[in-house]
């Protein structure tokens, strides 16, 4: 009786340990830099799909998510990184697995790195969004080209993200570097800041003055302004100039070492098959697959792209953020 007490309460000291390693077997971390309104989608798939994993999305800022990552290697506590800008996942590929295991027939091969070190999650536009009726009640007429902006007919009423704190400002003044030289652009620049309302810290910023009133043009995002006319009733046009528009593109991967974890497959084989391509149908629909379809609502189909030769360069733009005065 006494032996049979004793493996009894050992079983009962065992059997919690075994509990717990079960828990952290089903135990998935995903770092991302999406906006809330499309964090919360990826949450709920994720929750529906796998309601007994113990799955945790944590939403950081594209520089802290790329900080992150950058320190800590493959020591960090993600398994799972999306929506990082193709730059950085440049910067950090010491850190992530191959993919190349992994279906990828359906991306657009162009944005497939030779050594499947990241996938594509989505490529996002920039877009010059008007308040015409503001423009109108002030006998201001809309822009029809970057020149137009500097003229003192807009003094006060643009607004831009910083491109020292945004990666969509930065889209906007690399599009010009390419268009115009470095030289002429950043002089443009200084003729463009004297209009400039504000130049916000994100690149939500612009579209969000707009909607306050402040200002009556912002380089924003498409996706931005796509989401204030659709669920904001925001009476905005969206504008590309015939220079065409910024964009930029980011990526998922997985940490090296967890790609072995088979919860980890798991869940990254639903982020590919289900989780981007809702992304895509509902909120960004810009072409990383080859048979993409545009049906969201009053976003603009047939995008005219700039060039963004040297965009993912990371050297260069620490170059080129050294020189931005604003």
């Amino acid at each position: 009786m006494k032996r049979f007490l004793m493996l009894a309460l050992l079983a009962c000291c065992v059997a919690p340990l075994f509990a717990g390693g079960a828990k952290e077997d089903k135990r998935v971390v995903i770092y991302t830099s999406t906006e809330d309104f499309r964090t919360e989608h990826i949450q709920q798939l994720l929750k529906e799909k796998f309601p007994d994993y113990d799955i945790t999305v944590q939403v950081l800022s594209t520089g802290n998510h790329a900080a992150k990552i950058k320190a800590e290697g493959t020591s960090t506590e993600a398994d799972i990184i999306i929506n990082l800008e193709t730059g950085y996942l440049e910067s950090v590929k010491d850190a992530l697995a191959d993919l190349s295991s992994f279906d990828t027939s359906e991306f657009l091969p162009e944005l497939i790195p030779a050594d499947y070190k990241y996938l594509p999650w989505d490529k996002s536009s920039g877009v010059i969004a008007v308040d015409r009726r503001k423009l109108e009640s002030l006998g201001v007429p809309v822009p029809a080209n970057y020149d137009d902006l500097i003229k003192p007919a807009y003094r006060g009423l643009l607004s831009m993200p910083n491109p020292k704190s945004s990666a969509t400002g930065y889209m906007f003044l690399i599009s010009l570097i390419n268009l115009r030289g470095e030289d002429a652009a950043f002089s443009y620049f200084d003729r463009f800041a004297e209009n400039v309302l504000q130049f916000t810290s994100s690149g939500s910023g612009p579209v969000n003055a707009l909607l306050q009133g402040e200002a009556a043009i912002g380089l924003g995002m498409t996706i931005t302004a796509t989401d204030a006319i659709n669920n904001r009733k925001a009476a905005f046009e969206m504008i590309y100039f015939k220079e065409g528009a910024p964009y930029n593109t980011s990526g998922m991967g997985i940490i090296k070492g967890k790609e072995t974890r088979p919860v980890v497959r798991e869940v990254f084989n639903f982020i590919i098959d289900k989780v981007v391509k809702d992304d895509k149908e509902l909120y960004c629909p810009e072409a990383i697959f080859k048979n993409s379809v545009n049906n969201i609502p009053n976003y603009p189909k047939d995008i005219p792209y700039a060039d963004m030769t040297g965009g993912t360069d990371l050297a260069k733009k620490e170059r080129l953020l050294a020189k931005w005065k604003y």
